[in-house]
């Protein structure tokens, strides 16, 4: 079943965590949600620090919602709103344990091993054909699909990962017993292995 507007009407951290084990679909490809990050207004890694723009508007619309945008002039990256209207927050969909499609992965991503396949966040738009056309779409009734998770995951917190600003904040989640997490793992996970 796919999650409610409710689900994403809350703390970006709260969401986060929570989507930690729910599923990613789009089309005939889809992946359980091993990592995400929290971003929020209020700090300067998130695109919503310097207001409400042409590209920060969808941030600020209603919860729900894909924010997908273009990454270095390479990938496209999927993130989902969060909080009530007005607040620019969302949720940095990092990495997805491969679960089906997987042929239709490996061929769009160009490898064979499945742990390459939807391990970062550029690798899984590209397995799951997830592009700037879908910014904005509803995750609600649109084309990509988030569904309820089926078993609580053991979660891991770190710092997030591959930015310069407020890269300090405890803002990344982690299934603690996925090797689906793109790397650096939290020191959690490494405690852990």
């Amino acid at each position: 079943m796919r999650l409610g507007e409710a689900f994403y009407r809350r703390s970006v951290h709260d969401v986060a965590r929570d989507l930690i084990g729910c599923t990613v679909r789009h089309g005939e490809t889809a992946g359980r949600i091993v990592e995400t990050e929290s971003y929020h207004m209020e700090e300067p890694a998130c695109h919503a620090y310097v207001g409400l723009t042409e590209r920060t508007k969808t941030l600020f619309g209603a919860p729900g919602h894909a924010y997908v945008y273009f990454s270095y002039g390479v990938h496209s990256l999927l993130n989902a709103v969060c909080e009530p209207e007005g607040i620019g927050a969302a949720v940095l969909i990092r990495a997805l344990e491969p679960v089906d499609g997987l042929d239709t992965m490996r061929r769009r991503r160009g490898v064979k091993r499945d742990a390459d396949l939807c391990s970062g966040p550029g690798k899984l738009t590209q397995a799951l054909e997830v592009g700037l056309s879908l910014n904005g779409s509803s995750l609600l009734d649109g084309p990509i699909a988030v569904l309820e998770r089926e078993a609580e995951p053991r979660i891991a917190v770190g710092e997030r990962i591959g930015i310069t600003k407020a890269a300090e904040l405890p803002w990344r989640f982690c299934d603690a017993d996925s090797p689906h997490v793109s790397r650096p793992w939290p020191a959690q996970m490494r405690q852990a292995a």
